[in-house]
């Protein structure tokens, strides 16, 4: 899975180390059903966050919690049929507070 810039590759690697297992289920559910709401995924809400621009094309924005404060952050590009990592993070965002 592609992702924006170096630190949501290395958040990424650290959900993978700290929270395997939940990383994994994460990894699964998203790459499956990233439009899926439910307790743990969500469109991110609000003019600044429901969307971003990521390669010149506007996006949805999602967010999946991985653990109680963990959270990935990604963009749907149904173009090319991937999802791009924009955050990936054992905390939680204060954007979302």
């Amino acid at each position: 899975m592609p992702s924006a810039d170096q630190d949501a590759y290395d958040g990424w690697e650290t959900l993978c180390n700290q929270a395997p297992g939940p990383t994994r289920d994460a990894y699964e559910i998203i790459t499956k059903t990233p439009r899926l709401r439910s307790g743990r995924q969500e469109q991110l809400r609000g003019k600044e966050l429901s969307t971003k621009v990521v390669r010149g094309v506007v996006m949805e924005q999602w967010q999946y919690e991985v653990t109680g404060g963990g959270r990935i952050w990604y963009c749907i590009d149904d173009e090319r049929h991937e999802l791009v990592v924009i955050r990936a993070s054992l905390k939680h965002p204060k954007e979302t507070e």
